[in-house]
């Protein structure tokens, strides 16, 4: 049997500092055993930094080739994200696809569907706020990967925006009761938004290959019972014979197991694998990487390894 490893990682703010070896020689012994165990072949990664060459130099992916200096993945077709309208990558929060096989298409896509739109918050008292600007906080990366048996496997690596208030200007101040509110409106607003547009970019792959194969990887910050992960299946509570459904790979991990993330004590389910029906029938197991998962809620700086567990789907494929 041909197999095929796909797999979603938050590396929670990989970062290098000439002046402390030690913290990134920690934090790479404690994420290289759960690379290793992934074994991808395809993997999609969230929350990379990026660092300066030189004082004044431009920003590159030193964190991450470090990390992968030695190793299986450093062959690999890399696909990173740049801050949009820019030719570099961002300071943080970066994305990549790394994948065994040629990456055929790339694309980075940021409000190409849907455009970013001012937000008016109502009014307080006498005061009319002026519109908040709604607009995503990272790109997303598509990447068309060829199998060994010649057909395309469109993978998007997605991080949504976490479920934090957006700083938002009021007459009361921005650590008012009410800019907190607003904020956390703002925050669902462009989490929810840049769903949409990975769903609704989907769509044109549907459009285009009724039968295809699509996997929508990430962070999503959300459960499976949030909208943000409700709108990327497809919009369905029940159904999920509709042709055009996402099933949620994760969902099939034992319950006890299922869960990428613990806050507060609590085990959460935000880092997602969605596939096509035609990419689902060549599922055979889906595997959560989380013993010894350190709580986020608790856990003190500088952090081993990730305060996110991988998420990794077999499937048999030909060739």
């Amino acid at each position: 049997m041909n197999e095929m490893r796909l797999a979603t990682f938050n590396l929670e703010n990989l970062d290098w500092a000439p002046g402390r070896p030690e913290a990134f020689a920690r934090r790479r012994a404690a994420l290289l055993p759960l690379l290793d165990d992934i074994d991808a072949d395809i993997l999609c990664l969230q929350e990379i930094d990026a660092q300066k060459t030189s004082k004044h130099g431009p920003r590159a992916y030193l964190a991450l080739d470090r990390l992968f200096d030695g190793t299986r993945y450093a062959g690999f077709h890399r696909f990173t994200s740049l801050r949009p309208g820019a030719d570099t990558p961002a300071d943080v929060h970066n994305l990549a696809i790394l994948s065994r096989w040629p990456i055929r298409i790339r694309r980075q896509i940021h409000h190409e569907i849907v455009p970013p739109w001012p937000w008016p918050p109502p009014r307080d008292g006498d005061v009319t706020p002026p519109p908040i600007a709604i607009g995503w906080d990272r790109p997303m990366l598509y990447a068309a990967v060829e199998l060994p048996d010649g057909r395309l496997l469109h993978v998007v690596n997605l991080h949504l925006r976490a479920p934090r208030p957006v700083p938002v200007p009021t007459a009361r101040g921005e650590g008012s009761s009410r800019a907190l509110i607003e904020g956390q409106f703002v925050a669902a607003l462009k989490r929810e938004g840049q769903a949409l547009e990975a769903r609704l970019f989907a769509e044109t792959i549907f459009d285009a290959e009724p039968d295809a194969l699509l996997a929508i990887c990430g962070d999503f910050n959300a459960d499976e019972h949030d909208a943000p992960t409700r709108l990327l299946r497809g919009g369905r509570d029940e159904g999920e014979d509709a042709p055009r459904a996402l099933l949620a790979l994760e969902e099939r991990v034992a319950p006890a197991s299922r869960y990428t993330v613990i806050h507060a004590g609590r085990p959460t389910l935000i880092d997602h694998i969605l596939a096509s029906h035609a990419l689902a029938a060549m599922w055979r197991s889906t595997a959560i990487l989380n013993a010894g998962l350190q709580d986020e809620f608790y856990a003190k700086d500088p952090i081993d390894g990730s305060l996110h567990a991988p998420v990794m789907a077999m499937f048999e494929i030909s060739g």
